[in-house]
C-alpha cells in the first residue's frame, strides 16, 4: 500500500463487519456504525452517526438502502436514515455502495459527491456468483429429502450466477436444465452438456423437475407456471428485488418457495468481505488514490 486511508463503514451485514477486520487488517482506520458494537468489539464503532469529513471514504452495504428513506443495516438496533447520510457527506468525498438508485446518483451529482456502485463492476458480478450459487446449493441440500446427484433440476437464466450454479450442480450429478432466451446462450448450454429450454415457453415440461433455482429478477413463474410443478418440487429464487416468483400465488397453491436474498453475505461473509474489499482498492487504485504493490497479480 502507499498510503493509509480512513474508512467509514455504515450498516450492512456480516459482509461488512469482515470487510472493517480486512480494511483494518490492512493497516487503514476504520469506524463502524449501523453495526452493533458487541458484534464486532475490535473495531471503532460510534453510537451517533459519524460527522461530516470524518473520513476519506464512505462504504455502503450491498444492497445499499432497505427502502427510499433507510439504509440497510439489519444488525443495528435502531433505524439508520439516508437523510442522516447524506447530511454526514461532504463535496467531494468518496462514497461506494452496491445497488445504488438512481436518484441517488442524481442527488450525488447535485451535490458534488463521488459515488460509485461496486455492484455492478464485471468482477463483483462474476466472483460474488460464486458464494451465490453455493448458498443456493447449500439450501437445496438442507431443504430437499433427496441427494442432488440424479435430481432433475432446472436454473431460469444464463447470467453470470446461472452459468456458475449450472456448472456446480452438473459436477454434483444433477440432470441439469437451464431456460435462456437468446441463442447465443443455449449454444453455450449445448455446448456445456445441459438440457435446454426457452423461458418464454416454460409449461407443462415443468413438472419434470425436482428443484428449480430461478436467477431472473422479473417474474418468470407466474400463478399458471407454479400450478405445473409437482407438489414436492422446491423453488429457489436467488435473484434480487423483485424476484422471479409471484410469491402470492405461490402461497395460495402451497408451493415449497424460498426466496435467497442476499445469500453470499449469510453463506460465506469473509469470502464475499474479501471480494467488496478487493474492488473498492480496485476502484480507488482507478482513481489514483491508492497504488498497491500486488495490483497487476491480485485482485
Amino acid at each position: 500500500m502507499n498510503k493509509s486511508l480512513s474508512f467509514k463503514i455504515i450498516g450492512g451485514d456480516a459482509r461488512q463487519i469482515y470487510l472493517a477486520r480486512l480494511l483494518k487488517g490492512d493497516g487503514h482506520d476504520v469506524i463502524l456504525y449501523g453495526i452493533n458494537p458487541e458484534l464486532c468489539p475490535e473495531i471503532d464503532t460510534v453510537k451517533d452517526f459519524p460527522k461530516p469529513g470524518e473520513s476519506d471514504i464512505v462504504v455502503l452495504p450491498l444492497p445499499a438502502f432497505a427502502d427510499d428513506e433507510m439504509i440497510n443495516a439489519p444488525l443495528f438496533d435502531k433505524p439508520v436514515h439516508v437523510s442522516e447520510l447524506k447530511a454526514s457527506i461532504c463535496p467531494g468525498q468518496l462514497l461506494v455502495a452496491g445497488l445504488l438508485p438512481r436518484s441517488f446518483f442524481e442527488w450525488s451529482e447535485k451535490n458534488g459527491i463521488h459515488t460509485t456502485d461496486y455492484f455492478i463492476r464485471e468482477e463483483m458480478a462474476v466472483l460474488n456468483a460464486v458464494p451465490a450459487a453455493e448458498g443456493a446449493i447449500a439450501l437445496a441440500m438442507e431443504e430437499t429429502p433427496i441427494t442432488l446427484h440424479g435430481a432433475n433440476v432446472l436454473v431460469i437464466g444464463f447470467g453470470k450466477i446461472g452459468k456458475i450454479l449450472s456448472h456446480r450442480l452438473h459436477s454434483l450429478g444433477c440432470r441439469v436444465t437451464v431456460s435462456a432466451r437468446k441463442y447465443s446462450d443455449f449454444a453455450w448450454i449445448e455446448a456445456f452438456g445441459y438440457a435446454k429450454a426457452n423461458t418464454e415457453k416454460l409449461g407443462s415440461n415443468l413438472a419434470q423437475f425436482d428443484i428449480i433455482f430461478n436467477t431472473v429478477p422479473a417474474t418468470v413463474l407466474t400463478r399458471e407456471r407454479l400450478k405445473q410443478l409437482k407438489s414436492d418440487c422446491l423453488v429457489i429464487d436467488i435473484a434480487s428485488k423483485p424476484g422471479g416468483v409471484d410469491f402470492t400465488a405461490a402461497k395460495e397453491l402451497g408451493t415449497n418457495v424460498i426466496w435467497a436474498l442476499s445469500l453470499p453475505g449469510k453463506c460465506s461473509p469473509l469470502t464475499s468481505g474479501r471480494i467488496i474489499r478487493d474492488i473498492i482498492y480496485h476502484i480507488l487504485e482507478e482513481k489514483g488514490i491508492l497504488i498497491r504493490s500486488d495490483s497487476v497479480t491480485g485482485i
